[in-house]
């Protein structure tokens, strides 16, 4: 599956009105069930590789600082809100985290203390592909690694740190240094 095919699945998900990440993801999957099962399968390894491309570590602190801590499944679900974004918030935020402070939600978090996490993204391929078939999304072997060891990681809660890594982040969400 070329790149512009699994985008434009995510774009006609967001064409008709904004929506929630569930939302995106629902009409992602009445949309992939109508294709090929091959072509459904194809999608999901593309998802695959798109959550290996952001599982970069500043990423994975700009969803600990977003959402005020992030385990690694808590990290996937945070691409997948990304993912319900579309195409440009992936790159853009994989380029550089902390464009992430420019998001009016994002902003608003620091406030209400939202979280921002899209498990359901992440299955649209096995929910499209049940609807499609009757039958599960055949197994792909183990999925690919998504985000470095959490062992390897600096730590998040070196607020200096942060405030080295993700500056606009860390103004939003971090109390301001003595």
């Amino acid at each position: 599956m070329r790149t512009d095919d699994f985008w434009a699945v995510i774009d006609r998900a967001t064409a008709t009105r904004p929506a929630s990440p569930a939302e995106v993801a629902e009409r992602a999957v009445a949309d992939l069930a109508t294709h090929d099962p091959e072509e459904i399968v194809a999608w999901g390894r593309h998802l695959d590789k798109v959550l290996v491309a952001s599982g970069t570590e500043d990423l994975w602190a700009a969803a600990y600082l977003i959402n005020g801590g992030c385990s690694e499944e808590g990290f996937d679900s945070f691409r997948g809100w990304l993912v319900a974004h579309g195409r440009n918030a992936v790159a853009s935020a994989v380029r550089s985290p902390d464009v992430l402070a420019n998001v009016v939600a994002v902003k608003a978090a620091a406030e209400n203390g939202a979280v921002f996490e899209a498990e359901e993204v992440l299955s649209i391929a096995a929910e499209a592909y049940q609807r499609a078939t009757g039958e599960p999304l055949p197994e792909q072997g183990e999925r690919p690694r998504t985000r470095p060891e959490a062992a390897d990681l600096w730590d998040f809660d070196d607020e200096d740190e942060m405030r080295r890594r993700l500056p606009r982040l860390s103004a939003l969400f971090l109390e301001p240094p003595d």
